[in-house]
């Protein structure tokens, strides 16, 4: 099992020593870190703790103008080893440092007051207290405290004790959860192609895998997690990832689970820090390893809309700061709030927009976004970060209770309009019931129309009248039509004779559905279960036979013959052999 903290603190308190003097490695990489003597990369060196478990670093740098890199350090681990020297005590930087863990919410952590043997005793427990004061005021809270010397190795047992409770207080990560692996850096090894870093905070990630990144897919030919090659390493670790194939990829950017992730480049947040109203309208948004300019919006108080200049894979219920550059501090965290909202398009949505994010609390609540959204793809709701609250109602689709039970009652009552103002065509078109309702996708409507007890035939809803209500006299008309069809069963009446009984395409339609006429094509009508009787006198005519022995032998013309031989073919009562002839089927005999 292992754990991974990351190191905050001022440039040249001795963070570094402090994790040399722990791990016995050397987390400052580069020729020009160790002549300069201070971090400019992050840094990574790890130790077993006395207890077995093994605990990595993530050595940030504290040179002001390397926060940004101390950012992408300290982004995406859980707990922070926080560092101040005894013989300088809190500084500037000290402040900067612990803005940045107070704004990303990091609530696991311990304080290491390092040189105590060149301040003395007094010394060291001042800066003590008063670093343990600064920090009570922060998420961490109260927290257990050190007085250490990497140097001379003065109470560094103390130090390990410590590290392995607060090891041991750390949230089990979800081995299931899709991954997303933050980018920190970015190398190529010769014969090996592409390696990056990153912590990975939860999920699992193997050998072979294929994972999404820079709108491509790249597959995992080798894994290492402390040196150590690995077919699977999981949440949380430190883990170099070996790369074949996908597009180039660079610090900032993010190994993905292929199709569970939503890229966002507007996201409403809320704040924690100063008022949204007061906040810079251009700053940089830090989350995991990234950092992304930002036009802010406000909103609320403690509301905002962040417009990206590039998309990133976001959940609701993210961490993040926000950080001013040029004034070289973190004016406020955030918690994402939603990753999909909705445009502003009239007069007064933003401020309608602050009062419904003022009830949101980021922690992700399926229900309440259901509620909310009405109806979403279960694959959406779980990019989004939500847990998912119920079975779906149609395929992939979810809706809220409440909302499907006043869609189901709409429906029923814009069925039962259609009829009553259209009787002899009573079926409410599918389609025509989708855009009443306002609906995304035609098979809500059919889970609609199955759940309200109506039925669905032929792309039509019925409700209580499902057999059309002819009018009287195309009911005369349709009487005169199968009085001359009774004795001639097989001559349909020409579209003339339709037309002077008043028999126009719809009337014939509603006749059809109506069950009193059978309509072969345009203008062509039998009596209903003549196409039956057809094909018991085809299936005397031997094995096959040609369109001109079957017009003979029903006693029609070709106008009549064609069509209702096709009807047969559909059927399955008889089927084509060649060009010329067709033959019957075991369902004629």
């Amino acid at each position: 099992m292992m754990n991974v903290v990351a190191t905050a603190g001022h440039v040249d308190h001795g963070k570094s020593t402090l994790v040399r003097a722990l791990t016995g490695m050397e987390p400052d990489r580069l020729e020009e870190e160790r002549r300069r003597g201070l971090t400019i990369e992050l840094g990574f060196a790890w130790t077993t703790l006395p207890g077995g478990g093994r605990l990595a670093f993530v050595d940030v740098p504290g040179h002001e103008r390397l926060v940004a890199t101390m950012l992408a350090g300290v982004g995406p681990v859980p707990a922070v080893m926080f560092v101040v020297a005894a013989d300088q005590g809190w500084q500037r930087q000290s402040e900067e440092h612990l803005a940045v863990l107070d704004a990303l919410g990091v609530r696991h952590g311990l304080l290491a007051v390092t040189r105590r043997d060149l301040a003395g005793e007094a010394a060291a427990s001042r800066v003590r207290d008063e670093a343990l004061a600064h920090i009570a005021a922060t998420p961490l809270g109260k927290v257990e405290s050190f007085l250490v010397s990497g140097a001379t190795g003065e109470g560094m047992d103390d130090l390990r004790a410590g590290l392995e409770r607060l090891a041991g207080s750390l949230p089990r990560p979800d081995e299931d959860a899709d991954v997303r692996l933050w980018v920190d850096r970015v190398f190529t090894v010769r014969g090996r192609g592409t390696v990056v870093t990153g912590t990975l905070g939860a999920g699992t990630i193997r050998v072979g895998d294929r994972l999404a990144v820079g709108g491509g897919l790249a597959r995992v030919r080798g894994l290492q997690s402390l040196k150590e090659d690995h077919q699977e390493v999981t949440g949380v670790a430190r883990v170099a990832v070996n790369l074949h194939g996908g597009p180039e990829i660079g610090r900032g950017e993010a190994l993905l689970t292929p199709d569970r992730w939503l890229t966002a480049d507007v996201v409403d947040v809320r704040l924690r820090g100063d008022p949204a109203p007061d906040l810079p309208r251009e700053l940089i948004l830090h989350v995991g390893s990234a950092a992304v300019p930002a036009h802010v919006r406000p909103l609320g108080d403690d509301t905002a809309r962040l417009s990206l200049r590039r998309p990133l894979p976001l959940r609701v219920g993210d961490i993040a700061l926000l950080r001013d550059p040029g004034r070289h501090r973190v004016p406020a965290g955030v918690t994402v709030l939603d990753v999909r909202p909705e445009p502003f398009t009239r007069r007064g949505a933003a401020a309608a927009r602050a009062t419904e994010l003022a009830a949101l609390t980021g922690r992700p609540d399926g229900a309440a976004e259901l509620r909310r959204r009405r109806l979403i793809r279960r694959a959406d709701l779980v990019a989004m970060g939500f847990p998912v609250p119920c079975e779906p109602v149609a395929g992939d689709w979810l809706a809220d209770p409440g909302h499907w039970a006043g869609l189901r009652e709409r429906l029923g009552t814009a069925v039962d309009a259609h009829a009553a103002a259209d009787p002899a065509d009573p079926g409410l078109p599918a389609e025509a019931a989708r855009r009443a309702l306002g609906l995304p996708d035609r098979a809500l409507v059919e889970a609609l129309a199955g759940a309200e007890g109506l039925l669905w035939r032929d792309g039509r809803i019925y409700g209580r009248a499902i057999a059309p209500e002819l009018p009287p006299d195309v009911r005369q008309a349709v009487d005169a039509v199968r009085r001359e069809l009774a004795e001639h069963p097989f001559l349909a009446p020409d579209a003339n004779r339709l037309a002077e009984l008043g028999l126009t395409p719809k009337m014939i339609a509603a006749a059809a559905r109506a069950g009193v006429l059978l309509r072969l094509g345009e203008g062509i009508v039998l009596l209903p279960g003549d196409d039956v009787r057809a094909a018991e006198i085809l299936a005397g005519l031997g094995d096959t036979f040609t369109l001109s022995e079957a017009r003979r032998a029903l006693g029609t013309t070709r106008r009549v013959a064609v069509p209702l031989l096709e009807h047969l073919d559909e059927a399955g009562y008889t089927a084509r052999v060649d060009d010329l002839r067709r033959r019957r089927t075991e369902r004629t005999t």
